[in-house]
């Protein structure tokens, strides 16, 4: 990812900003205020923010100078997914709008928040070792063996996962163990809180669930002192003074054990309400699915004394049948199968995009969110060239890169250099750096990194999708017609004619051909010549190409050559 940005002086534009984690950070903002500071203050702190007096008023306020915390949570009972990652990368953008807005003045973390004492329930088919794990089925995540064979336990190797992979795309943040959390104490004035206020909680949770889970619920999940495992078991004593719930062991001893230093895991809404509470978590993103249970958390969080924090809720990924990622399913993109096809920004700009809206993740959205990535990037340097800052920071590049978008992209689109690969039955990036040398002068993959990262992809992309999938067709009578004019005219072209007067006539002899609409003539173009029914300017292609090369394409289609 990109250097740390200089977030100063963008206030002002902050403020008007329409993209949507300027939103969010506009109102996460008045939260603090309203939570954290009297009338009096907040009186005080506008009339600071609106001189851009920002740094002032956290010296001036002293409330304004404790941390404001976002958070996500990540469930360790299943290997990372796309999923996981976009909810460390949504909270990242809204924090850095909210820095942005606030001239990087207030202080900020996210903390990264694995719930790996969670018992493990479901068992994913997709995992080696499947009867060491059943073995081990109900303990918490962190007590279950490794089935890989590598970490402390299976808890300890999502979380290097998890970490190895926010720490490759340059995440800021503090990670954080719910085993160790409730272990070292951390959570323990929450755990007694609770524990007095027990009856507040169950008239919370109650009505939420089914008549049978009702008889025997409790928001403490004790765990076996004997067995190691977490037992949904109901409460059967509570001693506030000692600070101990009495429950019944797998075997019907009944069994008494303090609430804090990690002898029993909170059910999880509780549990999550208690994560705010004890963290004072200011901001948090979740998916669609959980608002009901957001509005229970949240009255868990009041029952206790806190604040709920700000949450936004976006749309769920689906994979290519339209089903809900799941990380026990191991359905959809996983973030290795996206870096081997895409770039990391092209991804991260997959999670900006339309964050209230379902999207597809599977292989076939790859290409698109590259090349709409590479589209808003040149957008937003022609924007930086034109001297103006308020344009640019709703820009989607400017969150993908944390407000440091670099000042180059790529002068060859993903979508043209599959096409390429493809007409050139390019192997390796050597062959395509052969036509992308003659195209672009004095280019090399040390002066276009970009450029030869994607040469790589689209090698990958289009042995693994593309290839399989091509299907070459005769052109019909008025097709065929066309193309022959289209040689005529190329080999008519002089030399050195760049690509956009080579897509002029490209153009023009579909028009003379009768084409309507002149999509249909392109798409046959590239039906007949590459197997696909889509492809970037074919001006661009050719004169990356190369002329004669696309001439004897042509001729080799219209001879029958590249029907198998």
């Amino acid at each position: 990812m990109s250097t740390p940005p200089n977030l100063h002086g963008l206030s002002p534009a902050a403020r008007e900003a329409k993209s949507w984690p300027f939103e969010q950070a506009r109102l996460l903002l008045a939260r603090i205020l309203r939570l954290r500071l009297s009338d009096a203050e907040r009186d005080l702190a506008a009339t600071l923010f609106a001189q851009g007096a920002f740094a002032e008023a956290v010296q001036t306020l002293p409330a304004l100078a404790r941390p404001v915390i976002f958070q996500c949570g990540y469930g360790a009972s299943g290997l990372p997914h796309m999923g996981t990652f976009g909810e460390a990368a949504r909270p990242t953008m809204v924090r850095t709008a909210f820095r942005a807005l606030t001239e990087d003045a207030l202080p900020t973390e996210l903390i990264v928040f694995s719930d790996d004492m969670d018992g493990f329930r479901k068992i994913p088919d997709n995992l080696p070792n499947l009867q060491m794990l059943e073995e081990d089925r109900d303990k918490p995540v962190t007590s279950v063996r490794d089935p890989h064979g590598e970490h402390e336990s299976f808890g300890a190797y999502n979380n290097a996962r998890m970490r190895a992979f926010l720490d490759g795309f340059g995440f800021d943040y503090t990670f954080m163990s719910s085993t160790e959390t409730y272990r070292s104490g951390r959570f323990d004035a929450v755990l007694l809180r609770i524990l007095e206020r027990f009856d507040a909680i169950q008239a919370i949770m109650l009505p939420t669930l089914g008549e049978e889970r009702r008889a025997t619920y409790s928001p403490f999940l004790p765990i076996s002192p004997t067995s190691g495992r977490v037992l949904q078991t109901p409460t059967l004593e509570r001693n506030v003074q000692k600070g101990t719930i009495t429950f019944a062991d797998e075997d019907g001893t009944l069994t008494e054990v303090p609430v804090t230093g990690g002898h029993v895991k909170l059910q999880w809404r509780p549990d999550w309400a208690a994560r705010w509470v004890a963290l004072e978590v200011d901001f948090e993103a979740s998916g669609k699915d959980l608002i009901d249970s957001v509005r229970v958390s949240n009255k868990v969080v009041q029952a206790l004394g806190g604040a709920p924090p700000e949450v936004f809720h976006f749309e769920l990924f689906m994979d290519e049948n339209n089903q809900k990622i799941s990380k026990s399913k191991g359905n959809g993109l996983s973030m290795e199968d996206w870096l081997r096809y895409g770039t990391p920004e092209s991804l991260t700009y997959y999670m900006y995009q339309s964050p209230k809206s379902a999207k597809r993740l599977y292989f076939d959205v790859i290409p698109k969110a590259t090349d709409e990535y590479l589209q808003q990037l040149d957008a937003y340097n022609r924007a930086r060239a034109d001297g103006g800052n308020a344009p640019a920071i709703d820009n989607p590049v400017w969150h993908v890169h944390r407000g440091a978008p670099p000042q180059r992209g790529s002068p060859v689109s993903f979508s043209l250099l599959l096409n390429l690969v493809s007409a050139a039955d390019a192997s390796t990036k050597e062959i395509l750096w052969g036509f992308l040398q003659r195209h672009i002068p004095g280019a090399t993959p040390a002066t276009e990194p970009l450029l030869d990262q994607l040469a790589g992809y689209a090698i990958n992309y289009y042995e693994d999708f593309v290839k399989p999938a091509k299907r070459f067709r005769a052109p019909d009578e008025r097709e065929r017609a066309a193309m022959l004019a289209l040689v005529a005219r190329l080999k008519a072209l002089p030399a050195g004619a760049d690509a956009e007067a080579i897509q002029n006539l490209v153009f023009e002899v579909g028009k003379d051909a009768g084409f309507e609409p002149l999509r249909a003539w392109f798409s046959a173009l590239y039906e007949v010549l590459l197997g696909q029914s889509q492809g970037p300017r074919f001006g661009s292609f050719t004169a990356i190409f190369g002329v004669a090369r696309t001439l004897a394409l042509i001729e080799r289609a219209l001879a029958g050559e590249l029907i198998a």
